[in-house]
């Protein structure tokens, strides 16, 4: 099925009704029986690799990103016609596969790039035809990430890049790479840097996986030695990366400020009403002070949501979230932990020890969104950082002194 008959003039109400008929239509009836039947259902119903495969059915539909142009990969509805569209898809999880691209690569590209350069990337990425990754924080350069020393020089019409990038998610699995590397050092930190979007698949590009706690990889360092990036693949003009990289640096602390997982399965954990869910099924929920507990994550998920919401509305009439968006990342990174602290009480026993088995198969969901969820305080800007940005542009308060403000980046003593 090709894109969906709905426009720009099509009203809340009669995409409704589009949406529904292709529901019917084109989504599996086992997944539609296990939606009405609750989230773990569906979870037990629908394989990653079964979604995988039905999902450019999704993608041409143009349901994926319903408010980007038609050319782009969307139907260019309003944002009321998106979230009359949502409220029917919401039930059925229809997760959005390639989320680093969907956000971070193309903020950058909506703001800063041509429309040369979103029309040949944007449709790839809402197909998930081609994967996207990060590649920003680097050993000496993650809190820090204006001091970054991957370098690219210009030879002609494109720039070789050497240097090292680390904490990657989905390097593995990645086509590009959203990449920022210095372009002139005798410049401050802050400048001198320019965006660019790089081909993983080449000589020079070595991806080598970081195992996590969980038994996962889905970090990883990359090392860049001469690897190319055509000069057409450059975005925004040069030395002005780090404007650039805000766009994708405020869209990814939005990412990672969504309940429990966040839409993209790596956060961590359920969200609170799985708490809900798990005190009744284990007994606790009799005991009126684990249901004060419980609901009292409940409210602030409730608040997250709604300050989350500000911000999308922000962004949704054009605007930047800028600082904004450092709300959202800072109270989630604490609140899933709380919940996924508590998730594990309410398991009891259960969180101790399980079958001996292949590591994550074996290991309760649970335990491992606990185990998962101690990343949140680093990824997407650490906390403090956050909190820096929050105090400095929201309540205005003054910067820390610098005292290699304004000297140029090779001067500046690095680790």
């Amino acid at each position: 099925m090709t894109r969906l008959p709905i426009t720009d003039t099509t009203s809340a109400a009669d995409a409704v009704t589009v949406i529904e008929q292709w529901v019917a239509a084109e989504v599996p009836e086992h997944w539609r029986e296990a939606a009405a039947a609750g989230p773990k259902a569906l979870r037990a119903a629908r394989s990653h690799e079964e979604y995988r495969r039905w999902y450019p059915v999704f993608a041409d539909s143009g349901l994926v990103v319903p408010t980007w142009r038609r050319e782009h990969g969307g139907l260019d509805v309003s944002n009321e016609v998106a979230r009359a569209i949502e409220a029917v898809l919401g039930p059925l999880r229809l997760t959005r596969l390639n989320p680093l691209g969907l956000n971070n690569a193309a903020a950058a590209l909506f703001a800063h790039g041509t429309e040369e350069q979103r029309l040949r990337f944007l449709p790839p990425i809402v197909r998930n035809e081609e994967k996207w990754c990060q590649l920003f924080s680097e050993p000496g350069a993650g809190s820090d990430l204006a001091s970054l020393a991957t370098k690219a020089v210009r030879d002609g019409d494109q720039w070789v890049v050497t240097g090292q990038k680390v904490w990657t998610t989905w390097a593995d699995e990645a086509d590009y790479g959203i990449l920022l590397a210095r372009t002139d050092p005798d410049q401050p930190k802050h400048k001198g840097i320019t965006y660019f979007l790089l081909d993983m698949h080449q000589r020079g590009v070595e991806v080598r996986p970081l195992r996590q706690i969980t038994g996962e990889s889905e970090f990883n360092e990359v090392f860049i030695d001469g690897a190319t990036v055509p000069d057409a693949h450059r975005v925004g003009e040069l030395n002005d990366g780090w404007r650039v990289s805000a766009s994708t640096l405020s869209s990814e602390r939005q990412m990672v400020s969504g309940s429990g997982s966040g839409g993209m399965g790596r956060l961590g954990g359920s969200s609170a009403e799985r708490l809900i869910t798990l005190a009744q099924e284990t007994g606790r929920w009799s005991d009126p002070v684990v249901r004060a507990k419980v609901m009292r994550l409940w409210a602030q998920e409730q608040i997250r949501g709604w300050t989350n919401t500000r911000v999308r509305a922000a962004l949704s009439a054009g605007q930047s979230p800028g600082a904004a968006s450092s709300i959202g990342k800072v109270h989630q990174a604490t609140l899933n932990q709380q919940i996924q602290d508590l998730m594990v009480d309410l398991l009891g026993t259960d969180a101790l020890a399980w079958p001996a088995g292949d590591d994550r198969d074996a290991l309760p969901r649970e335990v491992q969104g606990w185990m998962r969820s101690l990343a949140n305080s680093t990824e997407g800007g650490t906390t403090d950082i956050n909190k820096n940005i929050l105090g400095e542009r929201v309540l205005g308060l003054p910067r820390e002194p610098d005292l290699w403000k304004g000297k140029p980046w090779k001067d500046i003593p690095r680790s």
